[in-house]
Order: structure tokens, then sequence, then C-alpha cells
């Protein structure tokens, strides 16, 4: 259900930075079905990307393979990335609070001894600032979905309206956040995410006892509709590949 509310997010011909997981699984899926001219782009280096079978990781030769161009991992981000013509981006979350700022690097409030040291940021920073939107893609709980990270490793919208910009981000920052449970969606005006689809099965309680903290929920709340045949093929024939 992630995979593919993930992937009907992803619409034209837009440039999507793919990470491993479940952004690659959904930017694949969205290339076979409704979308076939979204164009793929992963940290490696590769353009246009277009694999008939899930990469195992970013250096997956298949990639280059099916790339319309390989470039270097400094000139992906230096040309395309932080200049603003990536139009998606994927990120996930160890933590994640009510305004979309992320955390990747440790938990606990002691940086230097922390309960837990974290994979860091890698390319994160970058594709959270100035990536035209994001996609933030987690599976929902209370140790996830908390009041405040422990860290901000990532800056979705700050303390609310006005901080990407006050700290010169050109991106819109987090857009969309899909988890196992449902979707959210910032608020225009104060930037805190809502919940706004439900994914089937799934009721408003349950999403918010998986939230620490008070979760708004849209008046005009949906369920997300099931996968179609045709997704479920494809997104079968991509993992059997």
């Amino acid at each position: 259900m992630m995979s593919i509310a993930a992937a009907r997010a992803l619409t034209g011909d837009r440039r999507c930075f793919v990470g491993i997981g479940l952004p690659s699984t959904a930017a694949n899926v969205a290339r076979r079905t409704h979308a076939p001219d979204l164009v793929l782009i992963y940290e490696s280096g590769t353009l246009g990307s277009k694999p008939d079978r899930l990469p195992a990781s970013i250096g997956d030769g298949i990639l280059a393979e099916t790339a319309d161009a390989v470039i270097s991992v400094p000139e992906v981000f230096n040309y395309w990335l932080q200049p603003g013509r990536i139009d998606v981006g994927f990120l996930g979350a160890a933590q994640l609070d009510r305004y979309g700022n992320i955390n990747t690097t440790v938990i606990g409030d002691d940086y230097v001894n922390p309960k837990v040291r974290l994979p860091g940021a890698g390319g994160a920073p970058e594709i959270a600032g100035s990536c035209g939107e994001v996609f933030v893609v987690v599976r929902q709980s209370t140790r996830t979905f908390v009041e405040e990270v422990d860290f901000v490793t990532s800056v979705g919208h700050g303390r609310g309206p006005g901080d990407r910009e006050k700290l010169g981000l050109r991106g819109a920052g987090p857009t969309l956040v899909i988890t196992d449970l449902g979707v959210l969606r910032p608020d225009p005006e104060t930037r805190q995410l809502v919940l706004t689809q439900v994914h089937p099965g799934v009721d408003v309680e349950q999403v918010r006892e998986a939230t620490g903290w008070d979760l708004r929920v849209s008046p005009e709340l949906s369920t997300t509709q099931p996968p179609t045949e045709r997704e479920l093929t494809v997104l079968r024939e991509l993992k059997a590949a």
C-alpha cells in the first residue's frame, strides 16, 4: 500500500531523485503504469534509468545500463540537485515531527554519547533543502512520529511558516508523508502535518495512537483506493525479476 500510494503521487515527466527500497519501488511502478515519462535519477549518477527489475543498490549495474546518461556523483549534487533541477525527492526517517523535520543521526539528547547512533545524513539534507518537493515514506509508530526530533538531520518546515525561507531553502519541503497507515500533508497555514487519507482497514484512532503528538485530521479525510490489478501485476513483476 505504501509503494502504490507513493507511485500514484508521481505524475508527468518530473525528475525524481530515487533512493533504494520503497522509493525505488514506487518510482518504477509509476514509470511502468501511469507516468512513462518520469525521469529517474539515482545518487550514483544515473540519469533516466529504466530498470526492468528493482535495483539491489544505487551501484547496481542495471541502472547504468538502462540510463540516458551516467555522470559523476558531485555533478548529481552540484548541477542537478542543489540548483533545484530535481522536482521530487524521496526520504525516510528514524524520527519525524509534526513539521516534517527528519532525524537520521542520533537517538537521545547527548550527541557525543547517544542512546543510538544512526547512519547519518548522506545526501538527505540537500534533498530536503533543494528538491522542488519531498515525499517522506516511513512506517508509523510513536517511536518514529515524535513530538520533537532528537536531532534535525534534514529540515522539513522548521517550526512553522517562513522558516524554510529564513534558511534560504529553495524547495517546498515535505508535501507528502506516506506511511503504512495513511497519508499526511502539511497544513498550508501552520505547516503542521494533517492526516488526509487512511489506507483500507485503518481507522483514525489507530493513526492517532501511532503518533507522538495531537494529530489533526482533515475534515475531508478519505480512504486510499486499493491497488488495481495492473498496479499489483507491475509490482509483482518488478519484485520477481
